[in-house]
């Protein structure tokens, strides 16, 4: 297979991260995180959602109230 610098260099920077991380992809999310937060880049507030299930999803486009769906 031919050597692909790109692809070399992405391996090279994923290695360094999971050794700085032990390989927990959330320690390394909160990390960035952090350094985002101290550097002044502005952090999306986002609600956490609740997904109704499938049946629950098309009743809650009709009139019926989520309280009246069949369980």
């Amino acid at each position: 297979m031919a050597e692909n610098p790109i692809l070399d260099e992405l391996y090279s920077v994923r290695s360094q991260i999971q050794a700085e991380h032990g390989d927990h992809l959330s320690a390394y999310l909160h990390g960035e995180f952090e350094r985002l937060k101290a550097a002044g880049h502005p952090i999306a507030q986002i609600k956490q959602r609740t997904i109704l299930p499938a049946e629950a999803a098309r009743w809650s486009t009709s009139a019926v109230g989520v309280d009246q769906l069949p369980r």
